[in-house]
């Protein structure tokens, strides 16, 4: 069961999330809050595995909270919701930790796949969605390739570029003629190598390292 966390501070948007989601077998809401303090305690309190997360709410936002949650030892997944396709305030909140974003108007099956995406770790939610924010938000100044990247072999440098691009593991697997299962671990040793913490993680490191 995936437990999830809804954190907006739109009382009937929060309802409707709240049925979509309870009216699936591995999908439970476990807490609510209606801006980012409460939401901080209420996650603290919970422990879900996946918090949908508004960017924009009274007391405290969406990326003071997701900052503050990240600070703790075993973090859950944050998922921004935004009304903005390229939201600079999504762009930072992802470059500091969180797993993705979503619209808040995105299709009912599209913000249930992203909750098992993000949860599963095997893919990049909206990937050339992501991108495209990335792409945009850019820093003008390429930072320098970390020698940590240096370690990486051959074969990891070729699965690093694909999941850069958004693939996931099940399409990586496809096109190299690779088991997913050895995917996945080839993923695993790279965020290892590269300390990130997950896929979206991941492309950031390519956008801002000029290795997108």
């Amino acid at each position: 069961m995936i437990r999830v966390a809804l954190v907006d501070d739109q009382a009937l948007f929060r309802a409707g999330i709240r049925m979509l989601v309870q009216s699936q077998p591995d999908l439970e809401v476990v807490a609510e809050a209606a801006d980012g303090r409460a939401g901080v305690e209420a996650v603290r309190a919970a422990r879900p595995d996946v918090v949908l997360m508004d960017i924009r709410m009274p007391v405290m936002d969406g990326l003071a909270a997701t900052a503050e949650l990240l600070k703790d030892p075993d973090p859950p997944r944050i998922v921004m919701l935004t009304t903005f396709d390229l939201d600079e305030a999504a762009a930072r909140a992802i470059r500091e930790g969180a797993s993705g974003f979503l619209l808040k108007d995105a299709d009912p099956e599209f913000l249930l796949a992203a909750i098992r995406t993000v949860h599963s770790g095997s893919a990049v939610i909206a990937a050339s969605a992501t991108r495209e924010l990335f792409a945009a938000s850019a820093p003008v100044a390429r930072r320098p390739v970390p020698a940590a990247f240096d370690e990486l072999t051959e074969r990891e440098r070729e699965i690093f570029a694909l999941a850069a691009r958004g693939l996931s593991n099940a399409e990586i697997a496809a096109r190299e003629f690779l088991s997913e299962a050895t995917v996945k671990t080839h993923i695993s040793r790279i965020l290892t190598k590269l300390a990130l913490r997950d896929r979206v993680q991941l492309v950031v490191y390519a956008f801002d390292h000029g290795l997108a």
